[in-house]
């Protein structure tokens, strides 16, 4: 691979990719750092605890381990977390600790969790109760810590000097947002929507790391039947709801957060997104929400699955449920808050920030599967959130929502939240079936096939994805007369996808498909969607969904169409705009190495599970000996899983390993290596701080390669900018003779 030289912007300035700080650090004062941030800390907890009669002291020596943060998994959490804190300091020196920031924040979740959890037991107090029950204490000391947190950070700050009429702090205003310090930017409120892309971006693949660890352990107990990796089947439990739920909703939905974070701002001609500050502060709540979901890890996690099913967890079927499902409750609240304030934002910008001339029809199909997206999040996230708050109202008020012996009702549980869930399925791909349309068409150098007919069925999957929430109910009780309707509209939805899957493949028909990596993975998305699509259809049936509920048939479906859907197109899109991102080229023969590893390992690990499941092998069992004792071979195939398994771990950590050294070392990109249309491909890698030097216009379709004369955009001072602008501004048709002199490239 060639490299280039740093190019000039059509603004005159010349962009390098973004540098990074030094960390100078003596070890004497990481030594105190670290000490002295763990000794606070688990003092503190223990002082605390003492004083709201949670432990008795009495001078044994299990109360001074306790008081050196030695025992408990509550002080080995917070001891770390003051551990980190000092180190923190310690790099930055103490100066740190005055201003907002990340060291603020992480001292913030202490010092909130201890004011929100005295509060409690004050309120407790006053009305007779006992000072500690844990879940009360839990559960608003977490949400005090978040509010400390973000306080921390500096992000109710500019909200406050407004209400209050003051000026706003020169290093907290907008203008300011995106100075290039390096790495420190990525530890501060940054309100840069490119910042917050990538810090999206490493947030996510770091809880894929987590996840994706969970699945392993899991591949490797069920590679023999018993047990032998997990102790029983309560730890199994606990490894596959955390698999789940991180996969979910702390990698597949956010991820698209981070692209578009990144992407659509530019592609839309916008400076920034709609509301910069909300932008941060999604970021940041939803980060606070991932590390509760990891911090219940140490503190008994929850077992009842990623759906959290009622009564699963509330009783736990009858035993004792552990804190880590409070745990879950809250983050998945966070976490949810984060995404509904994110997708506000998305849809201002899209609706009120497009570009003059960036008519709808003139739009990428990634922001429309982003508005999509963003207009189902807002709709349906309300019905999740409703019922986790049931299920944590049952848990700690004592409320009956799902007790049937008291009043309630468990199956009203799985309509509410299939209601959102069943959306949240076309949430986690419709942005990457978006993203594939403009991968697709720039790496095959042909406009897109059907280009309206791909942005309407967009919309289609989005409606009718509300309307068929009970397909995953044929099993749990409900009425009856529920099942035919469900089952005609769960294959009608297979309408508009199949109009996509037909104007890929037109697309790609005669043209000139250039192999490139972001290319293969697209390819695979078509195979391996196509896949999960057709056995979709199969499982729409009633009589084949009965036959084979609660089997491997549907974690083959499901990660056919999630891993082989959406995570293929997550993949395909980093690659696509890896070089915008960070000025440097990806090495290429790691990323096809990256790719077969995947490609291949997936298909070995998910394609015999439809056999498996045809079988009768249950998923969310940990031991399957009785049926591998009737069919043989069930044995084997497991095998064979757990290595497909394997190999998408290894080509993983290939992966890492090529973003790491490519954003550090990698070759200079140009602006546009792809020689795309599109908007954000008009600017400098990476762009510059509010992506264009003066106002672009949008004067023909995003896809028109192998057209000559086509031209999607021109920016400030290009020929025919001020005349198409004219023309935009007062609704002017502009014709191709005041822009044809601009140069093109196909």
């Amino acid at each position: 691979m060639t490299t280039e030289t740093p190019k000039t912007t059509h603004g005159g300035t010349t962009t390098a990719p973004r540098g990074g700080g030094n960390i100078e650090l003596s070890p004497l004062a990481g030594l105190v750092g670290i000490v002295g941030g763990w000794l606070v800390a688990s003092i503190a907890l223990t002082l605390f605890r003492i004083w709201g009669d949670a432990i008795d002291w009495n001078w044994s020596g299990g109360d001074w381990k306790a008081l050196l943060g030695l025992t408990g998994g509550k002080l080995l959490f917070v001891s770390a977390l003051g551990a980190l804190v000092g180190l923190l300091g310690a790099i930055n020196g103490s100066s740190v600790y005055r201003r907002h920031g990340l060291v603020r924040a992480l001292a913030g979740i202490g010092v909130g969790y201890a004011v929100g959890a005295a509060i409690t037991m004050l309120v407790r107090m006053a009305f007779g109760l006992v000072a500690y029950s844990e879940g009360p204490v839990v559960v608003f000391g977490i949400l005090g810590a978040y509010a400390f947190y973000v306080a921390g950070l500096g992000g109710w700050s500019a909200w406050a000097w407004y209400a209050r009429g003051a000026a706003t702090p020169e290093h907290e205003d907008h203008s300011n947002h995106g100075a290039r310090r390096g790495w420190r930017d990525f530890l501060i409120f940054n309100t840069d929507h490119k910042v917050i892309g990538l810090q999206y971006l490493i947030a996510v693949f770091f809880f894929m790391l987590v996840g994706g660890a969970m699945a392993e352990s899991v591949r490797a107990e069920l590679a023999n039947p018993d047990l032998q990796f997990f102790s029983d089947g309560s730890a199994y439990n606990k490894a596959m709801s955390l698999h789940g739920v991180i996969m979910l909703f702390l990698f597949i939905i956010p991820v698209y957060s981070g692209i578009a974070n990144y992407i659509v701002p530019i592609m839309l001609g916008a400076p920034d997104m709609a509301y910069p500050r909300l932008n941060a502060l999604s970021f940041w709540t939803f980060l606070f929400g991932g590390m509760v979901f990891l911090a219940s890890i140490p503190l008994g996690t929850f077992e009842a699955g990623w759906t959290n099913y009622a009564t699963l967890s509330t009783t736990n079927g009858g035993s004792t449920v552990e804190i880590g499902q409070l745990m879950w409750l809250l983050g998945i609240q966070l976490v949810g808050a984060s995404s509904i304030m994110t997708a506000v934002n998305f849809v201002v910008t899209i609706v009120a920030m497009r570009a003059p001339g960036m008519t709808m029809w003139r739009m990428p199909l990634f922001v429309w599967g982003n508005l999509t997206q963003s207009l189902l999040i807002v709709f349906g996230t309300p019905f999740v959130a409703g019922s986790q708050f049931m299920v944590l109202f049952d848990l700690v008020m004592g409320t009956s929502f799902f007790n049937a012996m008291l009043g309630g009702d468990a199956i009203s549980y799985q309509h509410i939240f299939w209601f959102y869930s069943h959306p949240a399925v076309y949430i986690m791909i419709l942005p990457g079936f978006g993203l594939i349309s403009d991968v697709l068409t720039t790496h095959a150098r042909k406009p897109l096939f059907g280009y309206r007919a791909i942005a309407i069925s967009t919309l289609g999957i989005g409606f009718l994805g509300f309307t068929v929430w009970a397909h995953h109910m044929f099993t749990s009780g409900m009425a009856d007369w529920l099942r035919l309707p469900m089952m005609i509209l769960t294959m009608l939805i297979a309408v508009p996808t199949g109009i996509k899957v037909l104007g890929w493949s037109a697309t790609l028909w005669k043209a000139k498909i250039h192999m490139t990596v972001p290319m293969m993975w697209t390819l695979g998305f078509l195979f391996t969607f196509t896949c999960g699509g057709l056995t979709g259809v199969m499982l729409a049936a009633v009589p084949f969904d009965i036959h084979v509920q609660d089997t491997y048939f549907v974690v083959a479906h499901f990660h056919y169409v999630l891993f082989g859907g959406s995570v293929m197109t997550v993949f395909a899109g980093i690659y696509h705009w890896f070089p915008k991102m960070t000025g440097r080229m990806f090495d290429a023969t790691l990323g096809k190495l990256h790719f077969w590893l995947m490609f291949i390992g997936m298909n070995v690990t998910f394609f015999p599970m439809h056999w498996l499941g045809t079988l009768g092998m249950n998923r969310r069992i940990a031991d399957y000996q009785q049926l591998s004792d009737n069919y043989p071979s069930v044995h084997g195939w497991n095998i064979v899983i757990t290595i497909g398994a394997l190999m998408q771990g290894l080509g993983f950590v290939v992966f890492l390993y090529n973003m790491a050294t490519s954003w550090r070392r990698g070759p200079i990109a140009g602006p546009n290596p792809w020689r795309s249309h599109t908007l954000e491909w008009q600017v400098s890698s990476p762009p510059p701080l509010f992506n264009f030097h003066g106002t672009p216009v949008v004067v023909g379709a995003p896809y028109d390669y192998g057209i000559p004369g086509a031209k999607h955009a021109l920016l400030f001072g290009e020929t025919g900018h001020a005349e198409a602008l004219e023309a935009a501004t007062t609704r002017r048709p502009v014709s191709a003779s005041e822009h044809s002199e601009a140069p093109t490239a196909h």
